[in-house]
């Protein structure tokens, strides 16, 4: 890899650098590009590392933030009760969620965690495995410490 400095940007200085790849995988990588709306391959290849070092705080179980998304059916006899229950015994790493009513039957759930990234998965996975949960999903996100 060649690297050639530039000049400074907001945070540190951007460095131009090169590196190979077979024409099938930088097609592939610009028509990523392109579909996330990226201005560049530049800012596009910052994302995607980005993107890598905030799974890599998750896989080494450092302090993170994340999102748990629930959808579920509040008629479900005690399931309402139980969800609330759930997040009490957590209140310590929750800081904020909403409920939405979707319809008659239906509520949407959005739980802001900050914890070590075991625990925020194991709630998640907890609220999911409620019966009358019918979809549970978890964003990763990073308290932003170990992002350049």
């Amino acid at each position: 890899m060649h690297e050639h400095a530039a000049r400074p940007g907001p945070r540190d200085r951007v460095v131009r650098t090169s590196f190979s790849v077979e024409k099938p995988l930088l097609e592939a990588f610009e028509k990523l590009a392109r579909g996330r709306g990226a201005a560049n391959r530049s800012e596009f290849f910052r994302d995607l590392v980005r993107e890598k070092l905030v799974e890599k705080e998750w896989e080494d179980d450092r302090e993170c933030l994340g999102t748990i998304t629930i959808l579920y059916d509040h008629t479900k006899r005690t399931l309402s009760e139980r969800l609330v229950k759930l997040q009490h015994g957590h209140f310590h790493s929750i800081l904020a969620s909403t409920h939405v009513h979707l319809d008659h039957d239906l509520c949407a759930e959005a739980i802001l965690v900050r914890d070590r990234a075991r625990r925020i998965r194991e709630m998640a996975d907890l609220l999911g495995r409620q019966k009358g949960v019918l979809h549970a999903a978890l964003a990763l996100g990073s308290l932003g410490r170990g992002l350049p």
